[in-house]
């Protein structure tokens, strides 16, 4: 739950005065430009990102900006390139045998985009809906050997049209998401997983609409139902018998196919990979500290997966308040700055790639700092600030600096456009922040709040207020002047969501059990790192340290974010876990107890 504490404000002996300059009509003109066609949506990767890029890379230029990046025998630059998997494109080779009967690609089935590659041989099983759901009482692998098998599920969940459901009435819960099947699948040792969609029993989801960029860790396909349905009547168990049996029982009607039904598969799924750019600019201050003011002006292109209105995939997604909206910001905050005399702290202004992605540009940018990580006092992030509504604008992130409230409390007194909504963490949404903050970075957020609009085609420049605008980015200027100038730069303070006694509570309710620790977003090869340890959490009395890679959650392997996140989301609070750690090339085994979170 987002949690807003209101900020009282005190009596104070002087008022910062707001600065004068901001202008609200150029950053609309920046945000219209940035959200046109000409830049089609700016996806990760895209010619059009690029040369979205290029243009800030100019209009950092004529501010006077120095370059910040260094290669070992290039010049200084404006732009910090990484290599990221931009998208998944259907191989040529793709293959699938079931029974003996030759199934063709793109018209009798197809590989989901987060599909494995592979080649699997293997025994055909039923599992159900594919759920594992203690909260329930309901496990479709109960009882079931999978491991090394092919598992065909059902979509979605049991009752699924039935609003009184116990997996929540008609409102579906994380067990209907395919992913989430998938991985389920995996920790049960299954080589591949066959999905059926019962709700419509002779389309194929297209490929390029489904969700996720990366592979799930085993080969994932579709097959049309009509087709699917052969296989159940031909072993004597109809496929909507077994679906009515599931939904009006709620048990389980999992079983293995014939000796016959053997799969055989070959999939190839290509991870396109491609160069892109993080864009920054540096106003060198006094002193060798300095804060970072970002922003990603990355948006989804054509639509993508990420769209909310995925009946208009294939239009321009133009993304004027997500995020051109903080783009311009940052652009205009440089513009300001770089006018001013010299301050005591220096600014590294920073326009993030990846966002849209997983956080991809500002991660690598917070783990390859063109300046020394320990002389950043703070960072300021701006993500969707183009459309305050009421005056009311969100900052989070408000106790993660020591000095944060006396500067705040001293800019708002003297702000009389903006009711300002404050949060002491940072829970309101995963954006480039979330990067700094888990190198121990006091960090602020500024957000305007979500809209009706957002990841869809009408998502557009029109619907910008300039004055409003030009307040909020006065108010990030004032803020930041505060930054700047503080006689000691702000100290990182850990900010805890409330944690219930060991023991308590459950895991459902959208919390679940309490682990401790803050991933790193870039990709490991060899599990998921762990950027930061929250001081007395479960992990951290369980002796996780930060840095370490964790391999291994109670038995079965973590590969990515999604394996841990699964994983996790299984267990009870109080709860004791083995876990499995790599600590500078050393395999530690730690057990942690989890506690509940309110």
């Amino acid at each position: 739950m987002r949690v807003f504490l209101l900020l009282l404000l005190t009596s104070l002996s002087y008022a910062a005065k707001l600065p004068e300059g901001v202008n609200g009509k150029r950053m609309v003109d920046d945000v219209r430009l940035l959200s046109s066609e000409r830049y089609a949506g700016r996806w990760t990767g895209s010619k059009e990102l690029d040369q979205a890029a290029a243009w800030i890379v100019k209009e950092f230029q004529k501010d006077g900006l120095k370059p910040p990046f260094v290669s070992s025998g290039a010049k200084p630059g404006y732009l910090q390139k990484l290599i990221v998997n931009t998208d998944s494109r259907l191989g040529k080779h793709n293959s699938l045998t079931i029974a003996g009967t030759r199934l063709h690609v793109a018209k009798d089935y197809l590989p989901r985009v987060f599909s494995s590659a592979g080649d699997v041989a293997a025994p055909l099983v039923f599992a159900g809906y594919g759920i594992t759901a203690a909260e329930y009482n309901y496990d479709d692998y109960a009882n079931l050997d999978v491991k090394g098998k092919v598992v065909a599920v059902l979509r979605y969940e049991p009752q699924d049209s039935d609003e009184k459901s116990v997996f929540l009435g008609r409102e579906r819960t994380r067990y209907a998401n395919i992913e989430t099947k998938a991985t389920n699948a995996k920790m049960h040792g299954a080589a591949a997983l066959i999905l059926i969609d019962n709700s419509d029993r002779d389309k194929l989801d297209p490929f390029g609409n489904q969700s996720g960029a990366m592979a799930v860790g085993i080969p994932v396909l579709q097959v049309k139902t009509n087709l699917a349905s052969k296989w159940f009547d031909e072993s004597g168990r109809p496929i909507d018998t077994l679906v009515k049996a599931i939904d009006t029982g709620l048990k389980p009607q999992s079983f293995a196919f014939p000796a016959n039904y053997t799969v055989k598969m070959h999939v190839e799924v290509d991870r396109v990979m491609k160069p892109t750019s993080n864009v920054a600019a540096f106003l060198p201050g006094q002193t060798d500290e300095y804060i970072v003011i970002g922003a990603h002006y990355d948006h989804l292109g054509l639509g993508r997966q990420f769209s909310m209105a995925p009946n208009e995939a294939g239009k321009i997604h133009p993304g004027a308040d997500d995020n051109a909206s903080g783009t311009a910001a940052v652009l205009e905050l440089a513009r300001y700055f770089s006018a001013q005399p010299k301050q005591k702290r220096g600014i590294l202004f920073a326009t993030f790639t990846g966002e849209e992605l997983g956080l991809l540009g500002s991660s690598h940018l917070a783990s390859n700092m063109p300046f020394p990580l320990a002389k950043c006092a703070a960072m300021v992030n701006l993500d969707m600030v183009g459309r305050m509504r009421d005056g009311k604008l969100f900052i989070a992130g408000t106790a993660t600096g020591s000095n944060f409230k006396a500067i705040l409390n001293d800019v708002l007194a003297a702000n009389t456009g903006i009711a300002p909504d404050l949060s002491e963490n940072l829970n309101i949404g995963g954006s480039d922040h979330s990067s700094f903050s888990a190198k121990q970075i006091p960090t602020l957020f500024f957000f305007s709040g979500l809209h009706t609009d957002y990841h869809k085609p009408s998502d557009t420049w029109e619907k910008f207020d300039a004055a409003g605008y030009g307040r909020v980015v006065t108010l990030v200027a004032a803020t930041v002047q505060g930054l700047l100038s503080a006689e000691t730069r702000p100290e990182f303070r850990r900010v805890e969501p409330p944690v219930a006694p060991s023991g308590g509570g459950n895991s459902s309710g959208g919390y679940g059990p309490y682990f401790g620790s803050i991933p790193d977003f870039a990709e490991h090869p060899d599990g998921l790192r762990l950027a930061d340890v929250r001081p007395g959490s479960p992990a951290d009395k369980g002796g996780v340290h930060p840095g370490d890679v964790l391999i291994e959650f109670d038995g079965k392997k973590v590969s990515n974010l999604q394996d841990y996140t699964f994983l996790l989301r299984a267990k009870k609070p109080g709860d004791s876990v083995d876990i499995k750690v790599n600590r500078l090339g050393q395999t530690m085994t730690l057990s942690v107890v989890l506690e509940a979170r309110k």
